[in-house]
């Protein structure tokens, strides 16, 4: 389900932000608003253009919750598995997202809405 990197795309980003590493977060944060994750491909085109290993890239990219390094949804769907959740039928609802979307928890739709 990977998406195919426009690297011209992931160019503007990366001169819109700068190429010295304090951009990087920056970077990758509009990195993965326009690819919805952050693809391999464009993590080696940050490190080429900002002379930053392409370990350092990964560790922060791997490092912040934030980030995704697989493809990822538009629509994130979070279901509360607390105590009081589960009591009340949070691993129920789980079930019913993923019957009606045909994917299992942690996974994404075909269209990569959701």
């Amino acid at each position: 389900m990977a998406v195919e990197v426009d690297i011209s795309s992931v160019d503007k980003i990366l001169d819109r932000y700068g190429q010295q590493q304090r951009g990087l977060i920056s970077s990758l944060l509009a990195i993965q608003n326009e690819y919805h994750y952050l693809p391999a491909d464009a993590l080696q085109r940050v490190s080429e253009r900002m002379a930053i290993p392409m370990v350092q890239v990964y560790q922060v990219a791997s490092f912040y919750a934030a980030f995704s390094l697989k493809p990822r949804g538009k629509h994130i769907i979070t279901v509360c598995l607390g105590t009081a959740c589960h009591v009340r039928g949070g691993e129920r609802l789980i079930d019913q997202i993923g019957r009606l979307l045909e994917i299992k928890a942690g996974e994404t739709t075909k269209d990569m809405q959701f």
